[in-house]
């Protein structure tokens, strides 16, 4: 058997099948190997016949072309913040890493160039898994900037995992005469099904239009025929590697966009292009967690949090949102020491009413907010926002039940 190491090209025998691919990481009795095709495939040392093809190598990477300006183009800017929309191949070892800048991108995707006037800048190089409330910050202030600058619209590129926070945070903290579009990938450029390509399409087909505010730009459908633009508020991954992963929740998307002629239909109303002012408003408290409440729980991490000066929660409670009873007296405590707690509900569809319910009622009685139809990663960022901007409880709970970005809709259809 060959020595070969993480990145270095090799054949592998088995069991009478030839496979050829890089090494990527593995254990010690198994080789995995990210194939021609793009996919990985995992085999068993045992009985396999591994011979070394190439050692690896990083290869020079292609010049970039140049893309010349057209005058009569909308101006955008692409901001860069990695995720598998911006990942090829690390040649070293065969996984994907997130290694494209804008200009990258637009090599990859040439139909871009007709479109619009790209600025591409990178902000960071990483995973959704990464972002946190200051990478949000630098993120709205670099939309502000752009826009202040000139920008006719904003394209985010940014990982899936996490992406509607992302949407969310940038929702309430910059106020857009222009499209603000976050755009991802479930699939990265190497492999045969990468929808890199048309979300991107569509995402500038959404830059471009009169659709201002923050929207997410992804999927609509198993084929490769249309995306659907959701509101930054209303849009979760409900499927872990799906390319329809993206949908909204208790509303319809806002438009669809053909892949194919890049027209846009409008399904529910929308704030429109220069309607409202350029606004940034990018404080925020990082001291609040989200709590998932199951059977059994002990509130005994709400008095952890307390402890730890944290500011604010978010709890996913059961149905029209609950928690045992035995957790009313510690949350009661948690909220006369200065906490801010906000139910949501752990139904994908649906709002609060803590007002059906016996135990309901003892949490609003204790001083719990309702947090009517939101996605509880929306209502986490806004109650962040929420108390980098309230003087008091009473501010602060008018805040979290007015509604600043689509983020709530008081009469519930879906």
């Amino acid at each position: 058997m060959a020595e070969y190491a993480e990145g270095d090209l090799v054949k592998v025998v088995k069991d009478g099948r030839e496979y050829n691919g890089i090494v990527m990481p593995s254990r010690s009795d198994k080789i995995v190997l990210k194939l021609k095709s793009g996919y990985n495939v995992g085999l068993s040392l045992d009985g396999a016949d591994v011979t070394l093809a190439e050692r690896s190598q990083q290869p020079p990477k292609p010049a970039r072309k140049t893309h010349p300006r057209n005058p009569g183009l909308p101006n955008i800017s692409i901001l860069s913040t990695g995720g598998t929309i911006a990942s090829r191949v690390d040649y070293r070892t065969g996984a994907v890493s997130s290694q494209f800048t804008a200009d990258d991108i637009l090599d990859a995707i040439p139909e871009l160039t007709d479109m619009a006037n790209f600025n591409g800048h990178v902000l960071s190089m990483i995973f959704s898994e990464d972002m946190d409330a200051p990478v949000w910050q630098n993120l709205a202030r670099a939309c502000h900037e752009e826009i202040r600058n000139g920008a006719d619209g904003i394209i985010v590129t940014h990982g899936t995992d996490t992406l509607s926070y992302t949407a969310a945070a940038l929702s309430f903290m910059v106020r857009s005469p222009v499209p603000i579009v976050l755009v991802g990938a479930q699939r990265s450029s190497d492999r045969p099904s990468s929808d890199n390509a048309m979300n991107m399409i569509c995402a500038a087909a959404v830059a471009t239009s009169d659709i201002a505010g923050v929207t997410v730009v992804m999927h609509g459908e198993t084929s490769d025929d249309f995306c659907y633009v959701h509101r930054g508020t209303k849009v979760r991954k409900l499927h872990t590697s799906m390319r329809t992963a993206f949908q909204s929740v208790n509303v319809p998307p806002i438009a669809r966009v053909d892949y194919a002629t890049r027209n846009i239909t409008p399904i529910t109303g929308y704030p429109k292009r220069g309607e409202q002012e350029l606004a940034l408003m990018d404080k925020m408290e990082t001291k609040c967690a989200l709590v998932k409440f199951y059977p059994g729980m002990s509130p005994e991490i709400i008095d952890y949090y307390r402890e730890k000066g944290y500011r604010g929660i978010v709890l996913e409670g059961t149905g029209l949102g609950h928690v045992s009873t035995a957790w009313i007296s510690t949350l009661k405590k948690a909220i006369d020491a200065g906490m801010a707690v906000v139910m949501t509900s752990q139904c994908i569809n649906g709002r609060i009413c803590d007002r059906v319910y016996s135990t309901g009622i003892d949490l609003l009685n204790a001083g719990v907010i309702e947090g009517e139809d939101m996605l509880p990663e929306t209502v986490l960022v806004k109650l962040m926002w929420a108390l980098g901007r309230a003087k008091d409880a009473d501010e602060l709970k008018d805040i979290m039940h007015k509604d600043y970005a689509g983020e709530i809709h008081w009469r519930s259809t879906l």
